[in-house]
């Protein structure tokens, strides 16, 4: 399982977009991604030693990310809706009608539960398969496959409210 060690600067160097990202997709939020990869790296740091020996230390911190996200209460508390950032270069097409579905879909996603997005997350936009999505979140797979179902039925629920 032990591999010859990774220096913590290459990791970052290599991997810390893609966590930023993960924690976009989680949060919703740019600022609260990068606190959040923040938090996991300055505490990874400190354990470096155990791993950066890993056999994928990236999957750890992939991992401590997605369990960052789930602990923040106060994201819970929160009010605000989050959005996805504009689109910074011009396009051919309606950039309004792509930033109104956008937005729409960070509401949708903004209503379900914490777990229920990680699942969505983890699934449709890191590509895990359900026993990988069950090792990060340290639950079953059989609970991953519910909460899936369960988020993908509530999201086909609002959006037909909203239609």
């Amino acid at each position: 399982m032990a591999t010859e060690p990774v220096s913590f600067e290459e990791v970052v160097r290599a991997y810390e977009r893609r966590l930023i990202r993960l924690g976009v997709m989680l949060s919703g939020s740019l600022h609260t991604a990068e606190d959040l990869v923040q938090s996991v790296l300055a505490r990874a740091h400190r354990k470096w030693d155990r791993i950066g020996a890993l056999e994928h230390p990236e999957a750890y911190l992939r991992t401590m990310v997605v369990n960052e996200f789930l602990g923040w209460r106060r994201l819970l508390k929160n009010s605000e809706v989050p959005l996805a950032e504009p689109v910074d270069a011009p396009a051919d097409e309606d950039i309004g009608a792509r930033q109104a579905q956008r937005d729409a879909t960070w509401r949708l996603l903004a209503r379900l539960p914490n777990k229920q997005r990680a699942v969505l997350v983890l699934r449709y936009y890191e590509d895990l398969p359900d026993d990988e999505i069950a090792k990060v979140l340290g639950v079953a797979p059989g609970t991953v496959r519910s909460n899936a179902a369960r988020a993908l039925a509530t999201l086909r629920d609002n959006l037909a409210e909203e239609d």
